[in-house]
């Protein structure tokens, strides 16, 4: 009989955690979900593209402040099912002593976070925060537990706000972490943009098989939400393009996924 820390995992129903996973190359789905992730593909061919493409943006972004600017503390909302090259594997490759938190909701994915998420390197600290984005002061007071808010925090929403409830929730819930953290942290956000139907009909067919809805947005309410930070180079841009010269990640024609990397002054 599963106790509370094993929730009854259904493999009869797709999952939108493990259709990603499937999407990435990943190995943590069922058929049902294969099905279902295929099924995606047929009506948007772009969206394994853009599962791959997140995450070798997240692998830049977090080796960038690790590497060059000096973070050693990383807030990862959001999280989703752990894969290759997690956030804290790629920080902690950077900087052995870097702590990570990891905050999702989903039971699936907690369950997977305490078997798979763990510290690199003997030094560093690696956890995670069982929390809706929706509540970022709960994240927020329960992530002061980990990480040290008088220094420099990167703070990672990455293809999550999609899920926001209005987009005036989703700058309340970015603002609201970004107001805890001290000058120079740092913001590194995707998220799924408007400007493709295909990707808009896919969300739109997931919302109606009873998943979580997702909404993509336009480019520029997600632009807006770095407004009054400094970005890094290039600014906002596709995924794809987001210093890809930096990692080898094949075809860098854009997609309807748009990133940014910025400091708080």
């Amino acid at each position: 009989m599963p106790d509370d820390h094993s929730p009854l995992i259904r493999t009869d129903i797709p999952h939108s955690a493990r259709i990603w996973n499937y999407w990435m190359g990943g190995k943590d789905y069922y058929e049902i979900d294969q099905i279902a992730g295929d099924a995606g593909v047929e009506v948007d061919p772009d969206i394994k593209t853009m599962a791959v493409q997140s995450r070798q943006f997240l692998i830049r972004a977090v080796r960038y402040l690790a590497g060059e600017k000096g973070i050693h503390q990383f807030l990862d909302i959001g999280t989703g099912l752990p894969t290759m090259q997690n956030t804290h594997e790629v920080a902690q490759s950077v900087v052995p002593e870097a702590k990570i938190v990891y905050v999702d909701n989903d039971p699936l994915v907690l369950t997977h976070a305490r078997a798979l998420l763990t510290s690199t390197s003997d030094e560093g600290v690696t956890t995670y925060i069982d929390s809706d984005f929706h509540n970022p002061e709960q994240i927020v007071a329960d992530a002061k537990n980990v990480l040290n808010f008088n220094e420099p925090v990167g703070v990672m929403f990455m293809g999550v706000l999609g899920h926001a409830k209005t987009y005036d929730e989703l700058l309340r819930i970015v603002h609201t972490v970004l107001d805890a953290v001290p000058s120079g942290s740092y913001l590194v956000m995707w998220d799924g943009t408007d400007d493709s139907q295909a990707y808009v009909t896919l969300c739109e067919n997931y919302t109606g098989t009873g998943g979580a809805p997702y909404v993509p947005r336009p480019q520029a309410q997600i632009r807006a939400v770095f407004d009054g930070l400094e970005m890094v180079e290039p600014g906002f841009v596709s995924i794809t393009q987001w210093q890809a010269g930096d990692t080898e990640v094949g075809d860098i024609r854009p997609i309807s996924a748009y990133c940014a990397v910025a400091r708080k002054p």
